[in-house]
């Protein structure tokens, strides 16, 4: 039987318009960025179910691009544990509205927060691929260091590992995360004092960011701008959802891969100063479970200064 559905209200200022149009690349959640309108939109966290399929699917298809894993499987497997995690939807949405100047459907979903078990679940194809993936992605760009805790993790069944998803459009800013992440810690609790498989030893989560190009990067060298401060690795990224910085400053190990060759092309916009192009990047990061509260305290102090 599944949960019924829960509505967390959640007032935001949307700088650009969110839209949760078919087909969105990682080229088009950019082209909103530049849009300077604001306006006034209220979301709601809600339990997903089945009318959510295509919108999460969406949603995990910006995240994991062309990798091949089972994003169907995947997607029915979190409307089926919908007593964990929410779904991020637009408040008072009415069917029958009429309003044909209005994209927005009732069944648009506009971010994602959940966990998925990587340890419990591995008869499930999605959940193979996905650990073969993780496991291939570390060998490859991974350091010693963190090949073996990845390893290390997926073949300990003794301290479950979980996928924490946190994923939404680019243009939805980071407030929205404090409530989301609230209920999802406070879910997996109530889950696992009823013996369902959300105690979990330690997360794995996928971030999304953006690096200058290296052209760009020698340009700016070449123009004389900071000569006196090297450029760091740090000062080049632009991360999709702010609030993930503080999970990278918590992780026990962390590893990167661009992703550039599975967009169109790599981002440009506004961006940086001086409009440089911007190239997607995937940062993988592994940090133990009971970092969580710790964090979404530490969040919810970064999003209201």
């Amino acid at each position: 039987m599944s949960a019924p559905v829960k509505k967390r209200a959640l007032h935001i200022e949307d700088n650009g318009g969110g839209t949760s149009g078919e087909d969105v690349s990682e080229n088009e959640d950019v082209q909103d960025v530049g849009v300077q309108e604001e306006i006034q939109v209220d979301f709601e966290g809600r339990n997903p179910i089945d009318s959510d399929f295509h919108g999460i699917k969406q949603l995990l298809q910006q995240l994991f691009l062309k990798a091949h894993i089972n994003l169907s499987d995947m997607t029915d497997l979190i409307i089926s544990q919908n007593y964990v995690g929410s779904v991020v939807k637009q408040s008072d949405i009415d069917d029958d509205s009429g309003d044909e100047d209005d994209d927005t459907s009732p069944n648009d979903v506009f971010g994602i927060t959940t966990v998925v078990n990587l340890t419990d679940k591995q008869n499930l194809e999605c959940i193979q691929q996905l650990r073969q993936l993780l496991s291939e992605l570390c060998q490859e760009h991974g350091t010693d260091q963190s090949n073996a805790v990845v390893n290390n993790l997926l073949a300990n069944d003794a301290s479950p590992v979980g996928l924490l998803i946190n994923e939404r459009f680019i243009n939805i800013p980071a407030q929205i995360c404090v409530p989301l992440f609230e209920s999802l810690s406070k879910e997996m609790k109530k889950a696992k004092e009823k013996n369902l498989s959300f105690d979990f030893g330690y997360f794995i989560m996928i971030c999304k960011l953006y690096k200058m190009d290296n052209e760009n990067t020698k340009k700016t060298k070449k123009s004389g701008k900071n000569k006196t401060a090297p450029v760091t690795q740090d000062s080049e990224i632009l991360w999709s959802n702010p609030e993930e910085e503080l999970f990278d400053q918590e992780a026990d190990c962390r590893f990167e891969f661009c992703v550039k060759a599975e967009s169109d092309s790599g981002l440009s916009g506004r961006w940086m100063e001086d409009d440089v192009a911007m190239t997607p990047y995937r940062r993988i990061l592994i940090l133990s479970a009971a970092k969580l509260d710790p964090l979404i305290q530490r969040i919810k102090e970064y999003v209201s200064g």
